[in-house]
């Protein structure tokens, strides 16, 4: 005999029969006909339980024909209700009521939204709505109410008897696909993922509106197609929707930022769920839990990386401009690990800023290599730094020399690093400070050539 756990007093178990294409496709027959008398052979998904006790507590009084299944089902065949919804008997902890293990096949209790528009993959209840997200739509069923629609099409909110009310449909053509796990909500917003149409959505009380094409369309069509895992969640305590697009390749994970309506950085980690409570932002990894903003900037999961900030310079985008110089306001630490015009030209790697010290300016020698080396120099509390052209000869280009700075170009892109592994004696709390950078700039001339 096979043993199969219940967590029921004097339980009976009941296999419903199904459609299987066999010699006559159209008569039903049993699923597993050639089972061993033990059944070990059927998967226990595939069972149903039925109560032969009354609310199923121990002695209770037994269904009227005895410890056998008695419900005459007019349907036997499973059904796949994919787009439909139950609900069951109340439960009232004041008055100790709990009817949620019962399901009267004699009252109204489902309701089905369009299965054209795919399967029902998540729910969530928001005040008296329930936001019902299929994978190709996203709709509002009226919770204890229901809606009329007068001959102009006007909608009148009514009360009703019905538990889950009249489903109606948001604007647009969007849904959640199979990523559940990228929904996440703060306040009036709902934030999720349609993967289907490679777009980052935001249900809020004006609708739905495509986030993702706020500068950063391309990239999510893109990394959307190939995401094996999606996971999103708040960030609560920089008020932040978290967003990690994971494949076995390569992963992004990203931060949107309701105060600029943008997306504003990326992150190193890739966690398997994100979740915030009371303020703390938490995520996790590998089966551990861990709580982020520790102050350990630029660690994740006990592994530091450095941290890197892209901009473009652009300030007059028609003409041919000569950068010459590459200026920031922040936190000392952060140097330029690259400067590319679009010309191509690019410049040597600046150091970053390293206060000097009486020890080594004691000498001329000391102070015109201080004062002439690739690193960025402070004036004012900024820091500046001449760009060296470090371009190999391009046919029909005059070319800077390493004696005059400068690179041409209509526009060039920035990149700066932070190296969180390096120990600085200048800077004991290295790891635990911020290192801010606030606005990157750059000395330009328009190019006479």
């Amino acid at each position: 005999m096979a043993v199969i756990e219940v967590k029921y007093f004097n339980t009976f178990l009941i296999k419903k029969i199904t459609n299987v294409v066999a010699n006559n496709p159209t008569t039903p027959v049993a699923p597993y006909e050639n089972v061993p008398a033990d059944y070990t052979a059927i998967p226990a998904s595939d069972w149903y339980v039925e109560e032969s006790r009354i609310r199923g507590g121990y002695n209770n009084l037994t269904v009227d024909f005895g410890v056998k299944a008695y419900l005459d089902d007019q349907d036997p065949l499973q059904q796949n209700r994919f787009n439909s919804l139950i609900y069951s008997g109340i439960f009232n902890s004041r008055t100790g009521v709990n009817n949620t293990n019962q399901f009267s096949v004699g009252e109204d209790i489902t309701k089905s939204a369009d299965p054209a528009n795919g399967q029902i993959i998540k729910l969530y209840a928001e005040d008296t709505n329930l936001i019902i997200f299929q994978e190709d739509k996203v709709s509002r069923a009226l919770i204890d109410k229901d809606a009329i629609y007068s001959a102009e099409g006007n909608t009148a909110i009514t009360s009703s008897s019905l538990v889950i009310g009249q489903i109606i449909a948001y604007a647009g053509e969007y849904g959640i696909s199979q990523n559940p796990f990228s929904f996440a909500v703060y306040g009036y917003r709902k934030y999720f993922t349609d993967k289907k149409r490679g777009c980052v959505l935001r249900l809020s009380a004006d609708g739905i509106t495509e986030i993702s094409s706020y500068g950063m369309h391309d990239f999510f069509r893109d990394e959307l197609a190939n995401a094996t895992n999606i996971v999103g969640g708040w960030d609560a305590h920089n008020k932040n929707y978290i967003l990690s697009i994971q494949n076995s390749n390569n992963s992004k994970t990203v931060a949107f930022d309701e105060s600029v309506l943008g997306w504003t950085s990326f992150f190193s980690y890739q966690p398997t769920y994100i979740t915030s409570l009371v303020s703390k932002f938490y995520s996790f990894y590998n089966g551990k839990i861990y709580q982020h903003n520790l102050g350990n900037y630029g660690t994740f999961y006990g592994v530091t990386s450095d941290s890197n900030v892209t901009v473009v310079l652009n300030s007059k985008p028609s003409v041919v401009k000569n950068f010459k110089t590459v200026n920031y306001e922040g936190a000392m630490g952060w140097e330029l690990q690259s400067m590319i015009a679009s010309s191509t030209d690019v410049t040597l790697p600046i150091s970053r800023f390293t206060p000097p010290s009486a020890t080594n300016l004691n000498t001329l020698s000391s102070l015109e290599s201080n004062v002439f080396a690739n690193n960025f120099k402070r004036k004012e509390n900024k820091f500046f730094a001449n760009l060296i052209n470090n371009s190999s000869a391009t046919p029909g280009e005059i070319l800077f020399g390493a004696d005059s700075t400068g690179i041409k170009g209509f526009f060039s892109t920035v990149r700066f690093k932070l190296e969180w592994n390096t120990t600085d004696s200048n800077d004991i709390n290295y790891y635990t400070n911020k290192k801010e950078l606030f606005s990157v700039s750059s000395d330009v001339v328009e190019s006479s050539y």
